[in-house]
């Protein structure tokens, strides 16, 4: 059932407008700035980050992904709470996007217009390792403002939702290690002067999704002043597919998320394109609570295997078309589980 799913046609994916909603213009202040790091050897030959700091806690952005826990297959008291759940209930909890195109999409194509895309894929393989069974899952479609309470509030096991892992979001959540790489982008009409994240943006109104890194950056560098200090970003949405039709309908200039969820609503709507290069490196991971200690240790021990038998299989199917067929851009770093015990 999961493989038929992962060769499911994309044909007649379309009419993307009609998945607008009411925005809800909730602002969210991530810090997200790359810093100078130094490096200094830890006892254990590796090395850690050390020098100017997002904290005190010594996170720095550029380094939050390394600061997860090493795999390991060992149950725990998450996992056995979850494997306890009995009948129509023994499954994963998890948050996903049901609107981002090859994510997490609902392709009405399929039966009950079954969950798709790169995410939804990670997901069943979570699944079957936990549960041994890949189709053992509850989704739960949550905007992007929602994934950090949902995890909190224990209304889902995990957030599998294109999110970066940032210093601020490690405060309140876990994070397993990088499943995929990316960078923010900006998405505009072909016929838009707009080139890219620089001067071209003065004036303009650009939307981004609330409680997203896009935003957060746009805001920190507005405040000093570049790209473009007269830039308007106070159009946010619950979901970043909400700025795609905002921007078709003409309400805003362009719209900032990462450039692997740009590249596929380029591909729902042929009329806009990327401006310009990434401009920062963000990777996505999996958000657990913060005390679920064996469920993140598992997750990155599902990963390890993913990497080598998976990832590049699900980047073909749902990736490949939007993003290029060399995935080398895109493919996680090599782990480090530089998290304390």
């Amino acid at each position: 059932m999961y493989a038929d799913r992962a060769r499911a046609s994309l044909r007649g994916w379309g009419g993307v407008a009609a998945m607008a909603v009411l925005c809800a213009l909730a602002l969210a202040f991530v810090l997200l700035l790359p810093r100078t790091q130094q490096q200094a050897p830890d006892r254990a030959g590796q090395r850690v980050t050390t020098g100017t700091q997002a904290d005190a806690d010594g996170c720095a952005d550029a380094d939050a992904h390394q600061r997860t826990l090493a795999p390991s297959g060992a149950d725990g008291p998450t996992i056995d709470a979850i494997k306890a759940r009995t009948g129509a209930k023994r499954k994963l909890i998890v948050g996903v996007d049901q609107n981002s195109y090859r994510w997490g999409y609902r392709n009405p194509n399929t039966e009950g217009a079954e969950l798709e895309g790169f995410d939804i894929d990670l997901v069943h393989r979570i699944a079957e390792d936990i549960l041994g069974d890949p189709d053992a899952v509850q989704f739960k479609a949550i905007p992007t403002s929602q994934r950090i309470p949902a995890i909190q509030d224990g209304r889902v096991d995990m957030v599998v939702r294109t999110m970066t892992i940032t210093c601020d979001r490690l405060r309140q959540v876990a994070f397993s290690a990088p499943y995929f790489k990316t960078g923010q982008q900006v998405l505009a009409p072909k016929s838009s002067p707009i080139t890219g994240y620089d001067d071209s943006l003065a004036h303009k109104k650009v939307c981004t999704a609330a409680g997203s890194t896009a935003y957060a950056k746009l805001d920190a560098d507005r405040k000093q002043g570049r790209p473009a200090a007269s830039a308007d970003i106070s159009t946010t949405v619950p979901n970043q597919l909400d700025c795609l039709v905002r921007l078709q309908l003409g309400e805003v200039d362009a719209v900032v998320t990462d450039g692997a969820l740009a590249a596929s609503q380029a591909a729902q709507d042929p009329t806009v394109e990327l401006k310009g290069k990434a401009f920062t490196t963000e990777y996505y991971g999996v958000a657990m609570k913060k005390d679920a200690t064996d469920l993140v240790r598992r997750v990155n021990r599902v990963l390890v295997d993913y990497r080598a038998h998976g990832w590049q299989t699900s980047y073909d199917t749902w990736l490949s078309a939007t993003l290029g067929k060399d995935a080398a851009a895109s493919k996680p770093p090599v782990p480090r589980y530089l998290a304390g015990s």
